[in-house]
């Protein structure tokens, strides 16, 4: 029975019930179509356990069946090797084909717009190319089997803060250029099974709700034809979420607002075509899920294992070397570091991953010696340090792992600064003051200030390098791996050098920086950097020759001028015409990774086309001039035809000097911007349980509910913020709005609404809502 048969033979109230999840992870079935599973995992699979007699959600985050850990996309991102990339892609489908999943919830391909957002660890760029090529070679190799890839999170999802609720405020320009065009990329190239709507609104809208984003650009101008789902309890309004053409509201068990959907196609608000549109889209989702389950090859866990090493040794970045490394063998090295034994892999969050094996540096470099200098919360002592200088003394190169502990990033709330524990730093600066040849390994995803930096002879940057990070590391630090990886984003001296760092992280967010995002950002104000977007040493050298632009093609020699074989990542860059106003000093527009012996070259070549030289101005339109390609050291000037465009604004946007005020902000929103008040009385389903307890004596009692609940799943000495996974289900949950609650939970029709009347004042009211629900 296909799914236009089955669909004919549903009731109005059975399409609308299709179009709501069986339960946290499943779809319902219908007719003979069975339901399809859904997964977490953008770096591996997150495939909940479930014990007999128990529901599955989100209170069981970190009891998973055993999966590969691959090292998140801040890792696989700077290896800038799509080819790699796919190839991690199709071992996560491999993986999902043996466990049963059909669509694996990944890659994420939002912009790292500010280094604080909690979550930039499962984000590959601040750039919308590599974000966008990256994810699309993610989303090939998931569905080379047929699994499904569903990407995420659309649209304008940058910050933790608040994400249930916040608004993301921007102008359409910015919209365009940044925020959408990875995504765009990734559709078109990629082909995604599905793609996940975002939490948070856009410009007032909820994405599940703007059938301008869905409808308007995803389908009908990227010619997307899949499946769109909800975030988990991310479904705003189901009436406007049908009219907008998101499909799937997840989980299920709440029977979310189907009596008013049913009301709506009764008094022709809404219509039955508009519901028949979405159901027949989660048929044709479930149509390939069981027409392509049984698509199972082999699942070599020992091969996605090497891979996963691969792909770490390749995206670890080398951010400075004075000789000291490559390590020689038979040196005398010192491990310093808890993370050197027990070390920071994997982010926090849905994304955790219950790894198949864990190799530690201390493992994988057992005649080293040891000091654990630190604590698993980032902390030291005089006593620690004490028996770090000790060790250190004693060796002839000093290797100090330090980064971020898991309770300082995770999903579900951003970083409160950009520095690292007080206790990685003290010891850093100890084992510096009495060994000279002290490395550092950096563990976190993210950027951290790096004052420290003149103290040490080597930082080399792991990020979070998934299962076999720590024979990725031995391998690069003695040369067995020639570092290649090179940074996806922008490092800045201080998080207050960041364009946005005074206005971040509230619940509107304002993007009043616009394209000035990142490198874009730095390059035009003319803010030095500590490390900048694309860079990354090696241990051998590489030289550029012979650009050259002929018919839409640009190509360039590169060659490997060192002693050992090496890869170097070539990025083509396009400098607009002189005086161009609103634009970029230089944007990224395409890359190659290439792999040389020493003294072997190879010729690069990359094509243009109208969209390279293109902006949005009511349209995508080109600009005319001369254009600069610029590859490398090699600059050469290129022609272009177009239009006379006019892109001088007169302001903050031309000059990029301080930040721009809220008037010229405005102008280029093209309106003015209000912001609201959280009063008592006015509290809607959009609000947060956390946000309503200061004004709400029921919230506050919901609120020590919710930790209750909780805080049964963790050990006693576990329930508290310094835990990442409680802090991140606390947020998830009191800082869920009552809607999401209500989705997430199973909760039927009446029982949030009344809560919400009571919070507001209308006790009588909101019992008798909660009675009749």
């Amino acid at each position: 029975m296909d799914k236009d048969t089955i669909l004919d033979k549903m009731t109005l109230k059975e399409k609308i019930a299709l179009c709501e999840g069986q339960n946290f992870w499943m779809t319902k079935e219908a007719g003979e179509l069975p339901a399809a599973f859904l997964c977490d995992g953008p770096h591996g699979l997150r495939k909940q356990e479930v014990r007999e007699g128990e529901e599955t959600d989100m209170l069981g985050i970190n009891r998973s069946v055993a999966s590969t850990c691959f090292p998140t996309a801040v890792t696989s991102g700077a290896t800038w090797d799509t080819d790699l990339i796919q190839k991690v892609g199709e071992a996560i489908g491999e993986e999902a084909r043996e466990l049963g999943v059909d669509l694996v919830l990944g890659p994420g391909a939002n912009i790292k717009r500010n280094p604080l957002c909690g979550r930039n660890f499962e984000y590959f760029s601040e750039d919308p190319v590599v974000s966008g090529k990256m994810a699309a070679a993610m989303i090939r190799g998931i569905q080379k089997n047929g699994t499904g890839a569903c990407l995420k999170h659309f649209a304008c999802n940058n910050q933790e803060e608040s994400r249930f609720s916040s608004d993301s405020v921007l102008d359409e320009r910015t919209l365009r250029e940044i925020y959408l065009t990875g995504f765009e990329m990734a559709v078109r190239e990629g082909k995604p099974v599905s793609v996940m709507s975002s939490y948070n609104k856009i410009n007032g809208i909820h994405s599940s709700d703007s059938k301008e984003l869905l409808t308007g650009i995803l389908r009908n101008e990227w010619g997307f034809d899949g499946l769109i789902v909800t975030d988990w309890g991310g479904m705003n309004d189901r009436i406007e979420g049908f009219k907008a053409g998101c499909d799937l509201n997840m989980p299920g068990g709440s029977n979310y607002m189907v009596s008013d959907c049913l009301k709506a196609v009764q008094n022709g608000t809404l219509s039955e075509a508009e519901i028949n549109d979405c159901a027949r889209r989660v048929l044709s989702f479930m149509e390939h899920a069981a027409d392509t389950r049984n698509n199972k090859g082999e699942c070599d866990w020992n091969a996605h294992d090497n891979l996963a090493r691969q792909v770490a040794e390749e995206g670890a970045v080398l951010l400075k070397n004075n000789g000291i490394l490559p390590l020689r063998e038979g040196q005398k090295i010192a491990l310093i570091g808890l993370m050197a034994d027990s070390p920071r892999y994997q982010g926090a969050g849905s994304s955790h991953i219950n790894p198949i094996k864990m190799i530690s540096p201390r493992q994988a470099m057992p005649e080293a010696l040891y000091a654990a200098g630190c604590d698993n919360q980032g902390n030291t002592t005089q006593d620690l340090l004490k028996e770090a200088e000790a060790v250190a003394r004693q060796a002839e190169v000093a290797v100090v792992f330090a980064g971020l502990p898991d309770r300082y990033e995770s999903e579900g709330f951003d970083r409160e600064n950009m520095q690292m524990p007080e206790g990685h730093i003290r010891m850093i600066e100890a084992v510096s003051g009495v060994n000279p040849n002290t490395v550092v390994v950096l563990c976190c995803g993210g950027v951290v200030e790096c004052f420290w930096e003149e103290k040490v002879s080597a930082i080399l940057y792991m990020g979070l390098g998934g299962q076999t990070m720590g024979e990725a590391c031995a391998n690069l630090l003695y040369g067995k791996v020639n570092p290649s990886g090179k940074l996806t984003e922008s490092w800045p001296y201080n998080y207050e050098d960041c364009i946005c760092s005074s206005y971040y992280g509230t619940k509107d967010a304002l993007y009043k920086e616009g394209i000035y995002v990142g490198y874009r950002y730095y390059e035009k104000a003319g803010i030095d950097v500590r490390w900048p977007f694309g860079y990354g040493l090696s241990y051998t050298t590489f030289a550029y020759s012979d650009l050259k632009t002929e018919n839409r093609k640009v190509s360039v020699t590169v060659r490997n001028t060192g002693k050992v074989a090496g890869a170097e990542t070539v990025m083509l860059y396009i400098l607009p015409p002189e005086n161009s106003g609103y634009r970029p000093n230089r944007e990224l527009k395409d890359f190659k990774k290439v792999y040389l012996q020493p003294e072997q070259s190879v010729t690069v070549t990359f094509a243009v086309t109208d969209r390279t030289f293109a902006v949005w101005d009511d349209g995508w339109k080109i600009p005319e001039g001369i254009y600069t390609v610029q590859i490398g050291n090699q600059n050469c000037e290129l022609p272009v035809e177009g239009q006379k465009c006019n892109l001088h604004r007169n302001d903050w946007y031309d000059c990029v000097k301080g930040i721009p005020s809220k008037e010229e902000w405005e102008r280029l929103l093209g309106r003015t911007y209000q912001s609201s008040a959280l009063k008592k009385g006015s509290f809607t389903m959009d609000n947060t349980v956390m946000e309503m307890k200061e004004y709400s004596l029921i919230m506050k009692i919901m609120y020590v509910a919710v930790k209750t609940v909780i805080g049964k799943g963790f050990p006693k000495k576990q329930r508290n913020t310094n835990n990442p996974e409680y802090k991140m289900l606390l947020y998830a949950s009191a800082g869920s709005t009552l809607r999401c609650m209500q989705i997430s939970g199973g909760i039927k029709d009446g029982i949030m609404q009344g809560l919400l009347d009571m919070a507001n004042g209308h006790v009588l009211r909101g019992l008798g809502k909660m009675m009749r629900g």
